[in-house]
């Protein structure tokens, strides 16, 4: 036990790291569950159109996610080593790929939005063409937010890695501000604007996302390790070889990852507008209550990958199985909380009593796996830290693909099963991934020291 527990010091170390990150994704989340509610008083055709919309949108972000990752590793231990050309580079990569995916997605969300989200419709007629209608509304101005979007990731991760955790934070509390005064004037048609419903939601969330972009480039141009990146020099050709080698695995595991989530989700659809409405909001509140997980993964990225690029692979060892039992231990308390709040959490939204009893069970079932998953996305970072993108691959999106998807693939074709229980197998099925993960954790097999291997690449 002795082993799980860390120092005083320790935990200063670590939640000065954390807390920015919790409060960064706390306030993007709140963005996203306060702009799912104020669309959910809309009725339910519109936030299901929405909805579907950001489940198609999500994948393309959790593409960006990826795209930042591979260079993200380096980025993190070339900092460890106080190397500013190394980190420089990083960031020019980061941004090349990311404009390139940006541009594709654009193109592809421009031409094949219509199709996609008619994937999600099985319901009459009628309501699906609104829906689509509401979809449809809300994607064409959510794509004019992208540009800005993939910019502030490229400087927030950036500055992260750079040991600059504050100012992304303080660049999202302005964004959801932002977001939500201008949510709440063009959504409902106050202070004599126009009622603009779901193209409200989206004109707010882009010009929140411009605000957060400028924020994250003025505190870029001020940060010793990057305030010359973006003169964009050329990046010497090994350089971009040996992160795209790492990285590529972590850019198709994201890409297939949101995929195989968007898909699960499209199975989902096939019970009708009430499973998707239900499922919207349980996955919306759980993202929510999630944000502590995800900052202390990306919290063991940071702190590890540091430890691995500095050359102390015993100490990034033993901060990585510490931080791995502290996120556990947070998401169980989590868990219980959400898991008591559960039943009133959906009467906040304008959606019918079928909706909200459905979303009610849904949103305990995930209370209960907040600690698996918390087990699963320690291991996954950890894995990222140390460079072993391949088997991250493997570890995340091809199971998720594989054994979770085709789950739910399988029990929405084949069987008559109703929602609630489907959802419930589907979750159970990570249970095996949260198994796994502590045994590749604990073997070791993730310790490498990326940069000093490579260093050849960036002298």
């Amino acid at each position: 036990m002795k082993k799980l527990i860390g120092s005083k010091g320790f935990y200063k170390m670590v939640l000065a790291i954390c807390i920015p990150i919790v409060i960064q994704n706390g306030f993007t989340n709140l963005a996203s569950l306060l702009d799912n509610i104020m669309i959910g008083q809309l009725g339910t055709l519109s936030m299901s159109g929405v909805s579907i919309t950001n489940q198609l949108l999500q994948v393309f972000n959790v593409t960006i996610f990826g795209a930042m990752s591979g260079p993200g590793i380096f980025m993190a231990q070339f900092y460890g080593k106080k190397n500013k050309e190394g980190v420089e580079n990083c960031f020019r990569i980061k941004l090349m790929i990311g404009l390139i995916i940006t541009i594709l997605a654009i193109f592809l969300f421009y031409t094949f939005g219509n199709q996609l989200i008619s994937l999600y419709l099985n319901d009459n007629p009628s309501d699906s063409l609104k829906t689509l209608n509401y979809g449809m509304d809300y994607l064409k101005i959510m794509l004019i937010g992208l540009i800005p979007f993939v910019i502030t990731q490229v400087y927030s991760s950036s500055l992260r890695e750079t040991g600059n955790t504050v100012l992304p934070m303080i660049a999202s509390i302005i964004a959801v501000i932002v977001n939500f005064c201008i949510n709440y004037i063009l959504i409902f048609g106050r202070f004599g604007f126009p009622q603009l419903g779901v193209t409200g939601a989206a004109i707010g969330t882009v010009v929140s996302r411009v605000a957060e972009m400028s924020i994250n480039i003025i505190g870029g141009s001020r940060n010793l390790y990057l305030k010359d990146a973006i003169k964009m020099k050329k990046v010497p050709f090994d350089t971009t070889k040996e992160m795209l080698k790492r990285g590529l695995p972590l850019l198709c595991n994201e890409i297939l990852w949101s995929i195989s989530i968007a898909l699960i989700s499209q199975s989902y659809s096939t019970r009708g507008i009430i499973a998707v409405a239900a499922i919207n909001i349980t996955t919306t509140v759980t993202n929510f209550f999630m944000i502590v997980c995800y900052a202390m993964g990306n919290s063991i990225s940071i702190v590890v990958g540091q430890q691995l690029g500095a050359g102390e692979i015993e100490k990034a060892k033993d901060y990585d199985l510490k931080m791995l039992f502290m996120n556990f231990v947070m998401c169980l308390a989590i868990g219980i909380v959400l898991f008591n709040v559960s039943s009133l959490i959906p009467q906040i939204y304008n959606t019918s009593l079928e909706v909200k009893a459905l979303a009610s069970q849904l949103l305990k079932i995930a209370a209960c796996m907040l600690p698996i998953i918390s087990i699963y996305y320690s291991s996954y970072f950890t894995m990222r830290a140390g460079g072993k993108t391949f088997l991250t691959f493997l570890f995340d999106s091809g199971y998720t693909f594989v054994f979770t998807f085709m789950s739910a693939l399988l029990l929405t074709r084949l069987t008559s099963l109703p929602i609630l229980t489907i959802y419930l197998l589907v979750q159970c099925v990570d249970i095996p991934k949260a198994t796994l993960g502590l045994v590749l954790v604990r073997k070791g097999i993730w310790v490498h020291n990326i940069v000093s291997e490579n260093m050849i690449y960036f002298l």
